[in-house]
């Protein structure tokens, strides 16, 4: 696990070296302010929770994610370094694993910037701080999970426009598989593929945190999700080194 954590450490402050991470804070910071207090009328619900805040996340990180994996496979094989971290007596997964661990702790910081919405309704209302506590929970969970698929599509090209346009694609397909339009679309050809689209739906598990209800098939969903996307990724990188 040292070869993990010394890469996780590496790319992590790599973030941080350029203007991507202040880029990218900053986006998501001003896009879920202004969404959750517009679109979200925040303001005008008269009731101290953060309900418009999470039901804007997972669609936010949709396109911000893959705006971070992108650059993880793709920029390595474009200037020719990967080649240079196969061969380095780690096993592949290692890599994986330690850039999967920087971007999801990278992610975590933007979200935990997110701290002034928390002070806001503790001042206006008594929230359920618990209710609120699970929601960041499932962000959290959500980003992993787009990382991880959007980290798998980046393994599979060497260019950053299609890897993202590609995360993006990956990302709405399962984040959209639950909504009502797709599921009902879905239940009138056949009944049992509407509830096959809900549960492989990332909404709609992500909807039980924001409800503050932390139910063991939610987190089996998202660690099974993940770790499906992270093996990809994995295999991906074994096919390439063999090749």
């Amino acid at each position: 696990m040292r070869a993990v954590w010394a890469i996780a450490r590496r790319e992590f402050a790599g973030y941080f070296a350029t203007p991507v991470a202040a880029v990218f804070i900053v986006i998501f910071l001003v896009l879920a302010g202004a969404l959750t207090f517009t679109l979200g009328g925040f303001s005008g619900r008269n009731q101290a929770d953060l309900l418009p805040f999470f039901g804007f996340v997972p669609w936010l990180l949709l396109f911000l994610v893959p705006a971070l994996t992108m650059r993880l496979w793709a920029e390595e094989r474009r200037l020719g370094t990967i080649e240079m971290l196969l061969t380095l007596p780690i096993a592949p997964w290692h890599a994986v694993l330690g850039k999967w661990l920087a971007a999801w702790a990278f992610c975590a910081v933007a979200l935990a910037l997110t701290f002034p919405l928390v002070i806001t309704v503790n001042w206006l209302g008594e929230p359920d701080n618990g209710a609120i506590l699970a929601g960041y929970l499932g962000c959290v969970l959500v980003a992993g999970a787009y990382l991880a698929l959007g980290a798998a599509v980046s393994a599979m090209t060497r260019n950053q426009v299609i890897a993202f346009v590609l995360g993006v694609a990956g990302c709405f397909v399962f984040a959209a598989a639950g909504s009502p339009i797709v599921a009902d679309f879905l239940s009138a050809r056949l009944p049992v593929l509407g509830e096959v689209a809900r549960g492989f739906s990332v909404a709609e598990h992500f909807g039980s945190f924001v409800r503050g209800v932390i139910a063991l098939p939610d987190l089996a969903f998202f660690a099974a999700f993940t770790g499906f996307w992270l093996f990809a990724n994995a295999v991906v990188l074994e096919w390439r080194r063999g090749s």
